[in-house]
């Protein structure tokens, strides 16, 4: 699968997506039903842990909070979903400004 290029400054990348979504390594089961929703944007590592991952970079330095990376309009569903099924409750979505949300 291809991925698309990444944006060439932070304005276009939030306005290509609307979510970011990190995950709580320590709250991790490793289950991986995230990666079963959406393998785009969740990885298990080594470890055994999930992290996200955007266009082909995956966020596991440090992870965390501190790794926020944007989802697709595309696999907004998926990543709700897998948020929403997630056994550890380590999937943390945030909602991003986006100029067509705005009043």
């Amino acid at each position: 699968m291809a991925t698309s290029p990444a944006p060439a400054n932070p304005d276009e990348r939030s306005l290509r997506s609307r979510l970011g979504v990190w995950i709580d390594q320590d709250l991790c089961t490793g289950d991986g039903l995230c990666t079963d929703h959406a393998p785009q944007v969740f990885v298990l590592l080594e470890d055994g842990i999930a992290y996200c991952a955007e266009d082909g970079k995956v966020f596991n330095d440090p992870g965390g909070s501190a790794e926020l990376a944007m989802v697709p309009n595309s696999l907004e569903t998926e990543v709700i979903d897998a948020a929403a099924e997630c056994p550890g409750e380590c999937i943390f979505i945030e909602f991003l400004e986006a100029p067509e949300l705005e009043a």
